[in-house]
């Protein structure tokens, strides 16, 4: 098997490829998606394994090819048995029609042969291996431990629509939520479920955008207007995620790290939220620290922390003494109570600012 290892020595060891970059590298539009739908299309099964330095250590047999990749090559040897090797970069074809010789103690819940070769050497070598069903006409992705089934892209747009659209939904909740939380706090009326209230909704609309964005990359070209649109329904969510937190909640990587890690139904959960995050029933009031709205002014960075710091919260500054703005603000006091005064008309009157 010497000769098997020519082209893999002195490499180093790949990092498992991320989800992100699988779906982008079988894509529609790419030439090994279209390879994959070819294969599918001619009832042909297969099984493509991409290379690290651990791969040659778990095949056998079959002729060294070393050529560039083409989407009518890789079709045609997929005609015969065995399994193909592509470089780690996907851009060459190494080795075809070769036997897996993955251990068999390795756990499997698959139940085809060439589905449980394709995930133990997935498993053994932590490389990508893609499994076509020649039966079913599925394809399957097997990358180290993780396993996913490549939708067909006619349904994969179909559901990344569906699933777009309950993202804007959710986008135009965000808004009113966000008018509402504007009000309260000018009016020094912030309870903590109101906040609780917003920050669930901005993580139900990060864990949809992750969703989305997965199926908008393996659409590749046919996701570019989706794309678009999703980019458009987002826009902002970030910043004003960061400053919610910001103004209420003193650790703040405790509490991205917390919403993650709830699924769909935790989220729901706003008394769960409130106790995690403030140690408080939901109808406990709170105050703003300001950052928020005051970032809607033309206020320096330093300025907002000097007024924060001096005056702790939001109600404070608005209302606060002329003299001590200026010894705080300087020339800019009249600006900013100029601005401070639209703002607050525009919020009062329900315009998102």
């Amino acid at each position: 098997m010497e000769h098997l290892k020519e082209g893999f020595e002195n490499k180093t060891i790949q990092q498992p490829l991320t989800k992100l970059e699988i779906l982008k590298k079988i894509s529609a539009g790419t030439e090994l998606r279209n390879a994959i739908n070819d294969i599918v299309h001619g009832g042909l099964g297969a099984i493509i394994v991409i290379s690290n330095s651990k791969v040659y250590d778990c095949f056998q047999g079959g002729f060294k090819v070393d050529c560039e990749f083409t989407q009518r090559r890789l079709v045609e040897l997929a005609k015969m048995d065995g399994a193909i090797i592509l470089s780690t970069d996907f851009k060459r074809i190494l080795y075809a029609n070769t036997l897996l010789t993955p251990n068999t103690n390795l756990p499997s819940m698959e139940t085809g042969i060439r589905h449980q070769a394709g995930e133990r050497t997935a498993k053994e070598t932590n490389s990508l291996a893609i499994v076509v069903s020649q039966r079913r006409g599925e394809t399957t992705i097997y990358n180290s431990n993780y396993k996913y089934l490549l939708q067909p892209t006619e349904d994969l747009l179909r559901r990344a629509t569906e699933n777009l659209q309950i993202l804007e939904k959710q986008r135009e909740i965000f808004n009113e939520l966000l008018i509402n939380l504007n009000i309260l706090e000018l009016t020094n009326l912030v309870s903590i479920g109101d906040v609780c209230k917003i920050l669930q909704r901005i993580e139900m609309i990060k864990k949809m955008t992750k969703i989305v964005n997965e199926q908008i990359i393996e659409l590749g070209e046919d996701g570019i207007i989706l794309k678009m649109r999703m980019k458009e329904v987002i826009r902002g969510i970030e910043k004003e995620d960061k400053l919610i937190i910001k103004d209420y909640i003193k650790n703040h990587e405790f509490t991205q790290k917390f919403l993650e890690s709830l699924n769909f139904e935790e989220i729901l959960d706003v008394e769960r939220i409130a106790k995690n995050l403030f140690n408080q029933t939901q109808d406990s009031t709170i105050n703003s620290s300001g950052y928020r709205i005051l970032s809607k002014t033309n206020l320096q960075q330093s300025e907002i922390e000097s007024l924060i710091s001096e005056l702790n919260h939001l109600e404070e500054i608005i209302n606060a003494d002329h003299q001590l703005l200026i010894r705080i603000l300087g020339a800019n006091v009249d600006k900013f109570k100029k601005e401070i005064s639209h703002l607050r008309e525009q919020i009062l009157i329900g315009k998102r600012v």
